[in-house]
């Protein structure tokens, strides 16, 4: 007996009739159908069977609780036609979950934990986005195995599959030996590989362990008490990284990053310091001052420190001290010079001061008198020198 004894599946083919699939290839794909299903120990209480048709639209051609025998199911295989046009795989894996993955359609409650197992046959690339219905379909806990013929865009089939790929992915060069994958699925199937049929519940890796199972975690996880489960490790725990300064944990990984005025080498482990005086990386209002990876702020002469140790104030440059100036200090902006005492002048020196020579100023009414007084004397002088002639 060729058929599996192991362990029952909610199985549905998902088989693509876009025009590219000439009718004979097309018929190759419905025996490949019929010879899958004498391996499997088809029956209401072991194996159900399903068969979907898409191209541009979908077509249910049987559910699940459809046919409990092989007959009846490759009898309805044999009358499957062609859709023709169009290749909307997202369409159809969403259809199997809407409309054949139900219990109304013959899918067993999730408490008998029978996998759910979709297998999708084409020959072409989707025509619509398939990477998201596919994570759904994963995440709702269908297992996906894609198998590409001719043309299939491998990209695609990745995307579709579940994981590990080596183990969902298949690929034939002509629909004229599909049939060999029939004894690869056997394997699949038959096997008494309780990770493979999906039947187990570790969260993040199902190690097979003869005719049982044991879950192991990612890197960067580590296994729950529950034996099941997995929580993330502190990835930046002393001696779990190499980062020179700072490690930052990140959902059970790490990436490393420097302290202020230091930046990441492309080793993306080690900080070299960077000039923290560079325009932008500090807030001095004056003067930066690079020290060691870090800085302090100063000011240009005149200017003093605020408390702040950022901004600066202008100084007085003629406070006591603060000048040379012997007499008098005039305080010009960020400088200063110096001037004398009334009745001193300024040295060549513009620092020291001389008593000046004054003379009196005149006004103007006295300028007026002096004039009146000169003209009157000039008259005089002219008088006495006539009399002295005569």
């Amino acid at each position: 007996d060729s058929a599996c004894k192991n362990r029952p599946l909610d199985l549905v083919f998902i088989i693509d009739s876009s025009r590219s699939v000439r009718p004979e290839e097309f018929e190759k794909v419905k025996i490949f159908l019929s010879k899958m299903i004498d391996t499997l120990d088809v029956g209401e209480r072991t194996t159900r069977v399903a068969v979907m048709n898409y191209a541009s639209t979908v077509k249910v051609e049987f559910p699940l609780r459809t046919y409990f025998d092989k007959a009846s199911m490759k009898e309805a295989i044999s009358h499957i036609e062609p859709l023709s046009a169009g290749t909307m795989t997202g369409l159809a894996i969403q259809t199997a979950m809407d409309e054949v993955f139900t219990e109304e359609m013959g899918t067993r409650p999730a408490t008998f934990n029978i996998p759910k197992v979709v297998i999708v046959v084409t020959d072409g690339r989707p025509q619509d986005q398939v990477q998201d219905v596919a994570a759904s379909a994963r995440t709702a806990g269908i297992e996906i195995y894609a198998v590409g013929v001719d043309r299939a865009d491998m990209q695609s089939l990745r995307i579709m599959a579940s994981e590990p790929l080596d183990e969902h992915v298949f690929y034939v060069e002509t629909y004229g030996v599909i049939e060999k994958l029939t004894s690869k699925f056997r394997e699949t199937f038959c096997a008494v590989n309780v990770c493979a049929l999906g039947a187990h519940d570790c969260e993040q890796v199902c190690v097979s362990n003869g005719a049982s199972y044991l879950c192991d975690c990612y890197e960067g996880y580590t296994l729950n008490p529950d034996k099941r489960t997995c929580s993330a490790v502190d990835m930046c725990a002393p001696g779990r990284h190499e980062c020179d300064q700072i490690c930052v944990s990140s959902n059970g990984s790490y990436v490393c990053e420097c302290y202020e005025g230091y930046s990441l080498n492309p080793d993306k482990k080690t900080c070299s310091a960077t000039d923290t005086c560079a325009p932008g990386r500090h807030d001095c209002a004056q003067v930066c001052l690079s020290n060691g990876g870090s800085y302090s702020c100063d000011c240009f002469e005149g200017y003093t420190l605020n408390p702040d140790k950022k901004t600066c104030s202008a100084v007085d440059m003629c406070a006591p001290g603060r000048h040379d100036c012997e007499q008098v200090c005039v305080r010009d902006d960020l400088f200063y010079t110096c001037d004398c005492y009334q009745g001193y002048t300024l040295n060549p020196d513009k620092k020291t001061c001389s008593r000046a020579i004054t003379s009196r100023l005149v006004t103007t009414e006295e300028s007026c008198k002096c004039e009146a007084i000169a003209a009157l004397q000039d008259s005089v002088t002219s008088r006495l020198e006539a009399l002295s002639t005569k």
